[in-house]
């Protein structure tokens, strides 16, 4: 776990060369009841290539809600969402695509597979010192001791996949954390997610929607399955202005702090 670099809502593991974003809701700008344009494709676009130069991955994995809207797919929708693969081809990542709950309508805008969990393969070596080197957090095991699997976060995994894993990464929730009267789109790891298996919950990738704040919510106030006990898990936010991560103790802590 120690070899995942946190960036821009974006998580790097540095084994398996692998960058995994989450929530992308392409086509939520669309969605949205403003008479200007949000920008939404742009912003997406740019920081994707802004990660892509960062770390150079080999692959490049959404884990779940690509889309934003059930039904419909515009033109618009459809370049942007092409825009981001062709920024992937260009930098040489292959891009994999785990659907969501959001995502009924992607299988006719992307002629690739898609998946309902997709297990990173982590390398012998680490791949190059793309990165700043993660904090060394007392509460982030330094391996795990299976592999990571990627899933949307939606549903819980089917009986017995958790011995399995080592770890899960998820979105769904798109939880941000208030501090010191900022309120910041946060990443939450969850000690024990499912039957002992700990999760490291993303932030979305899209910056318009306006996320979840967590700060108080309880465990079944959580959308995602992956969190039942909200008191146990642990914010991480990236800071833009300094490059790097800030840990922070387990929510129910971080309450009285606060």
């Amino acid at each position: 776990m120690r070899d995942a670099v946190f960036r821009d809502r974006a998580v790097y593991f540095r084994r398996a060369q692998t960058l995994v974003v989450a929530d992308l809701h392409v086509g939520r700008g669309e969605a949205a009841d403003v008479e200007f344009p949000l920008g939404e494709a742009s912003d997406l676009r740019e920081r994707f290539d802004t990660l892509l130069a960062a770390f150079d991955p080999e692959a490049v994995v959404v884990a779940g809600d690509v889309l934003h809207q059930f039904a419909r797919v515009s033109d618009a929708v459809d370049r942007s969402l092409a825009g981001l693969r062709e920024a992937c081809l260009d930098a040489g990542a292959r891009p994999v695509l785990v659907a969501g709950n959001h995502d009924a309508m992607l299988s006719s805008v992307w002629t690739g597979d898609t998946h309902e969990r997709y297990e990173l393969s982590p390398r012998d070596d680490s791949g190059g010192d793309n990165g700043r080197e993660p904090a060394d957090d007392d509460y982030l095991p330094e391996t795990t001791p299976g592999p990571v699997v990627v899933r949307h976060g939606h549903e819980a995994p089917p009986d017995g996949e958790a011995a399995d894993a080592g770890l899960y990464v998820v979105g769904h929730d798109h939880p941000t954390v208030e501090i010191q009267g900022r309120r910041r789109p946060c990443y939450l790891f969850v000690p024990d997610a499912v039957a002992g298996t700990p999760a490291l919950m993303l932030p979305a990738f899209n910056r318009l929607p306006a996320g979840v704040q967590i700060n108080g919510m309880s465990g079944d106030e959580f959308q995602s399955p992956f969190v039942t006990d909200a008191g146990r898990v642990h914010p991480v936010v990236w800071d833009p202005e300094s490059d790097e991560r800030l840990s922070f103790p387990r929510l129910r802590e971080l309450r009285r702090l606060l």
